[in-house]
């Protein structure tokens, strides 16, 4: 088994979080909030990815 396979999946950092002063709260279709969503899980699919890409190479 080599070294590299051996060290955990470095993960991406999560997406930030919109502060709540950045929705105007005129009902915009998609939201900061709703865009944020999305790309959280984008994210945590990707993270998953990683993780058993990693399980399978140990």
């Amino acid at each position: 088994m080599s070294r590299a396979s051996r060290q955990p999946a470095k993960l991406p950092p999560p997406p930030r979080e919109p502060d709540l002063d950045e929705c105007c709260g005129s009902g915009c279709d998609p939201c900061v909030f709703d865009l944020y969503e999305q790309r959280l899980e984008r994210w945590r699919e990707r993270c998953k990815a990683l993780q058993s890409s990693q399980d399978q190479r140990s």
